[in-house]
């Protein structure tokens, strides 16, 4: 079921595995401030500026307190590929059935 999110909603509590095969929620960043960015596909152009993006900003998104997390359909392998091109410091969640991208309307 797809929701539109405005602001001031509590985010769809979801479950996934990261790039490493670690299970992991929304519960564990309870309390933090979180960036979840949706993207289509790994090791895309559009994908990757905004990827690398997030990489070069990390530090300073880190300093002022948030969590970044990348949400895709891609499977861990591929991911942990993509991770390791960019050298990306953040977790990025394999939604292959599109459970967490369909819980946010994306």
């Amino acid at each position: 079921m797809a929701t539109h999110l405005t602001e001031g909603n509590k985010a769809p509590a979801f479950k996934g595995n990261d790039q490493n095969g670690k299970s992991l929620s929304l519960e564990d960043f309870k309390g933090k401030r979180v960036i979840l960015f949706f993207y289509p596909e790994d090791d895309t152009p559009t994908c990757t500026i905004q990827a690398c993006n997030l990489r070069d900003n990390f530090a300073l998104l880190k300093k002022n307190g948030f969590v970044v997390l990348g949400v895709s359909p891609d499977e861990e392998k591929k991911h942990k590929k993509f991770e390791a091109k960019y050298n990306l410091p953040f977790t990025l969640i394999s939604d292959p059935k599109h459970i967490i991208i369909d819980k946010y309307g994306v």
